[in-house]
């Protein structure tokens, strides 16, 4: 989509417009996954200005597209984008295992903060988790592919993961949750 007027006064009595020319509420589960998606991808975007690490930055950019992706395929409905795709799962896998293979196991859980790093990864990963919610709604309502739940259940273990690993890497010890 390319839009060249930002004011156009045609959500002005809350609805908005969908990829095939349909309106709904701005407050449909539907707007609803696509406004979450687009505030995860922004979490995503603070957590990246601090990243200095090519490769993670590579590997967040791709993410962010995939978001967008998953955002557009959702204003589309009943048309099959396959914004994600198993070999995007896979690739989410096999990065989390390889950065949790350099991490001590877990015993407790861990309180979100610590770095700087570490808590922007921490609020994409409970934004995430917001997104997924909000999809889970929207999939009991219309069926959604699996791989756009798989894709965005692998993604929250992404920013744990990689929380804890910015934690580690800039020296900071690791706070975990104490019941007494």
């Amino acid at each position: 989509m390319r839009t060249s007027k930002i004011i156009t006064k045609t959500g002005d009595k809350g609805g908005t417009g969908l990829g095939d020319g349909s309106r709904i509420a701005k407050d449909d589960p539907r707007i609803e996954c696509i406004g979450t998606l687009d505030e995860l991808n922004s979490f995503v975007g603070f957590a990246k200005v601090v990243i200095t690490d090519a490769g993670i930055i590579s590997f967040l950019e791709k993410i962010q597209n995939n978001l967008f992706n998953m955002g557009g395929s959702l204003a589309m409905p009943g048309v099959d984008t396959k914004s994600v795709d198993d070999a995007c799962i896979t690739d989410l896998e096999k990065q989390v295992d390889a950065w949790n293979n350099e991490l001590p196991p877990l015993k407790e859980f861990v309180l979100p903060g610590g770095s700087e790093a570490s808590a922007r990864f921490h609020l994409a990963r409970t934004s995430t988790r917001n997104a997924e919610r909000r999809l889970v709604s929207l999939h009991k309502i219309e069926p959604l592919p699996d791989e756009l739940l798989q894709y965005i259940n692998r993604l929250s273990d992404v920013f744990f993961v990689l929380a804890r690993k910015f934690q580690r890497d800039e020296g900071v010890d690791e706070k975990h949750w104490t019941h007494d």
